[in-house]
């Protein structure tokens, strides 16, 4: 245990780059939808304010989702993310276009996912992480597993493991949506 924390606080130190999924890692997973069919999604705050310290402390966030929905567009607003590709069946081609955008490499990159879809991209990048929720294939190849559950705090957990793999300070006076 303590060789596999050691070798996520060395990928974490190089990270730049801290990318999500949001159905089951920044939410819990559940869709609720109203007699319209407009779909609706939780988010934790402290999920939030943990990305508004990241992108405070000059880290580039993204979201990469195979679902389209607008609670998720004005969620990543709400936050300043920096990257938002929603409707993306294939996250990897997502990925690697953020990746050339900032010139990064997949050792600089921190990935949250909780599904069989995330594979694709865990398997590559530097830091690969997963709520304490995840499928247990997922489960099996995270450097980074949450003591949290999706959109229970697992996000926010990583963002301080990041913080503190770094040595960087967390900026105390900083909330949801404060540009």
């Amino acid at each position: 245990m303590a060789k596999l924390k050691a070798n996520a606080v060395k990928s974490a130190k190089k990270i730049k780059l801290l990318a999500f999924d949001v159905d089951g890692v920044m939410t819990d997973g559940s869709v609720t939808y109203d007699e319209n069919g407009v779909e609706y999604k939780t988010f934790n705050v402290k999920d939030g304010h943990g990305l508004v310290r990241m992108v405070k402390s000059g880290f580039i966030t993204a979201i990469i989702t195979a679902r389209n929905n607008g609670t998720v567009a004005h969620r990543a607003k709400n936050l300043n993310i920096t990257e938002v590709y929603q409707g993306r069946q294939y996250k990897l081609p997502a990925l690697e276009e953020i990746m050339a955008k900032y010139n990064l490499s997949y050792e600089n990159v921190s990935y949250m996912g909780d599904d069989l879809p995330d594979i694709c991209i865990l398997e590559k990048v530097g830091l690969s992480c997963c709520p304490n929720d995840a499928v247990e294939e997922v489960k099996r190849i995270c450097k980074f597993k949450s003591s949290l559950n999706g959109g229970r705090g697992a996000v926010r957990e990583l963002c301080d493991f990041i913080l503190d793999s770094q040595g960087i300070e967390k900026i105390a006076q900083v909330s949801e949506g404060s540009k």
